[in-house]
């Protein structure tokens, strides 16, 4: 169960926009909230833990090779103790087909445990405590914690990162940065969403050596289309 008593997040204050670029910031979404107006992550879960599995095996592969494992593996292993059950040696076979998959074995196994001895089998929904888990970082723990609506969080996946720099959301060098900068401007009705939308542009629209400029909602909102459409 989804807790909601926690403390709410502290988000960065909001950075000083003029009217002009808060009036574009503010279109930007809307557009993309006209396409899909509460959209979810694409990867396929029934409860938190095999939400945080799924967002800890997607690192370095796409939804849909995690969707295709997770589906055999949820069917016989989707709680902590039947994964313990299950073991290293019994995991691998099923995710063998996603990418680091040695890796994220140990690290699947490892939370399972860990939220066992420590958290009663139930993944703790906050922050600090998800990033303690195995396999389990800051861009991991935003997805977990965004989708379940515990706390607004935009994770800065590649495709966030691209987009927001085409957009002139930001000029950050790093995913934090990035980050930093989404959080700050971002209007508030939509931050639980923000990280979805960018993403799905990202995927489908806004492709890092391609884009779709001639298809996009938001061409005429983006300072980088000359580049890609001269």
């Amino acid at each position: 169960m989804v807790r909601r008593d926690m403390a709410k997040p502290k988000i960065p204050a909001r950075r000083r926009l003029n009217l002009a670029e808060q009036a574009r910031v503010e279109a930007i979404f809307e557009r993309l909230k006209a396409i899909e107006e509460d959209p979810r992550t694409e990867l396929e879960y029934d409860t938190p833990y095999t939400l945080v599995v799924a967002v800890a095996l997607s690192a370095q592969a796409t939804d849909k090779s995690v969707n295709r494992a997770t589906e055999k593996l949820f069917a016989v292993a989707d709680t902590p103790q039947k994964m313990l059950a299950l073991g290293e040696e019994g995991l691998k076979p099923y995710i063998a087909s996603i990418g680091l998959y040695r890796t994220k074995v140990r690290n699947v196994i490892a939370l399972s445990r860990i939220l066992v001895e420590q958290h009663g089998g139930q993944v703790p929904l906050n922050r600090e405590a998800l990033m303690a888990l195995p396999g389990v970082g800051r861009k991991t723990a935003s997805v977990v914690l965004n989708e379940l609506r515990v706390e607004p969080a935009i994770a800065v996946d590649t495709h966030v990162f691209r987009v927001a720099r085409r957009l002139g959301l930001s000029q950050g060098k790093t995913p934090d940065q990035v980050e930093a900068d989404l959080m700050a401007i971002t209007p508030q009705p939509f931050l639980t969403r923000a990280h979805h939308w960018l993403i799905l542009h990202g995927r489908y629209t806004c492709v890092a050596r391609r884009p779709k400029c001639e298809a996009c909602p938001i061409s005429d909102l983006c300072p980088s289309r000359k580049l890609f459409m001269a």
